[in-house]
Parts: C-alpha cells; structure tokens; sequence
C-alpha cells in the first residue's frame, strides 16, 4: 500500500514539472523586423514627398516618380516579404538531443 502511494506521488511531482516559457524570436528574427519596419517608414516617408502644393498632373505627367513607384514597392516590401519572413524564419540551431 505504501508503495502504492509513494508511485502515485512520484507520478504528481513528474507532472507539475513547471514548463520553461522562451522568447520564440532570436535576435536575427529581430534584426529582420526592424528592418521592415524602417522599409516601411521609408515607404511612408516617399509616400508624403507626393504632397505639394502643385497639380498632380501638369502637362499630364506625375511629378514625383517617388510616390508612383518607389513608394508602393517599399511598402509591399516591408508588409507582405520581410515582415512575414522575420516573424515566419526560425534562425535556431536544432539542439542535440
């Protein structure tokens, strides 16, 4: 009987282990999200040099080829690529078991 309950008592404290909680992003996952994040403010900050005081169109041209298409590739870059690829990659080593 005594065996019994000292089995079940080493079952519990193998159980009530506390799992160990890391950090799922590694510093390269890191480098990567702010780097999309600095793309995507760059793209931002093309996108406000198309506000000027003049027409958008004269003589049926745009005046800054910033705003059609850098601007508009910077920000796909940063939104649908590298951020997805930052949050998405897993830069650690497989561990030896």
């Amino acid at each position: 009987m005594k065996r019994q309950v000292q089995a079940k008592q080493q079952q519990r404290t193998k159980k009530s282990k506390k799992p160990t909680w890391t950090f799922t992003l590694d510093n390269e996952n890191l480098k990567y999200l702010a780097i999309g994040f600095a793309v995507i403010i760059l793209g931002y900050i093309f996108l406000a040099t198309g506000i000027t005081e003049e027409s958008a169109l004269p003589n049926s041209k745009w005046n800054n080829p910033f705003v059609i298409y850098v601007a508009p590739i910077l920000l796909f870059l940063g939104y649908c690529v590298i951020i997805p690829y930052a949050l998405l990659k897993t830069f650690k080593k497989d561990k030896e078991s």
